[in-house]
């Protein structure tokens, strides 16, 4: 089985609703890194030294590879990644994992079901 990992910076409010979503795609969990900051086209726009923008999270999806579309498209959907100042996520390919053996399981039939 070989894996990707998908990598999803999005605004704070939208984390629990692009997880959610990526789960129901497919997706069999999540690391999250709160507190990021980002920076796109325009620079941040500060008051008296303070961020005029909310924190930006880092989420991390270690997926099947065969599934992996599916979800990111998810996670666009629920992210509203199409609106400026909402995040991005990318599929990263993955050389090897350890510690996966229980997702493989589980993984197995819904993968096969799809090829």
């Amino acid at each position: 089985m070989r894996f990707k990992l998908i990598v999803a910076l999005t605004d704070e409010k939208w984390t629990n609703d692009l997880v959610a979503a990526a789960r129901d795609a497919g997706a069999t969990g999540a690391t999250i890194i709160g507190h990021a900051k980002g920076e796109g086209l325009d620079p941040l726009k500060t008051f008296l030294g303070a961020s005029l923008r909310t924190s930006t999270e880092l989420i991390f999806f270690l997926v099947e590879e065969h599934m992996c579309r599916k979800i990111i498209e998810a996670i666009d959907n629920a992210g509203h990644m199409d609106e400026k100042y909402t995040g991005i996520a990318f599929q990263l390919n993955v050389e090897d994992a350890v510690g996966v053996s229980h997702q493989i399981e589980e993984l197995t039939p819904l993968v096969e079901e799809q090829l």
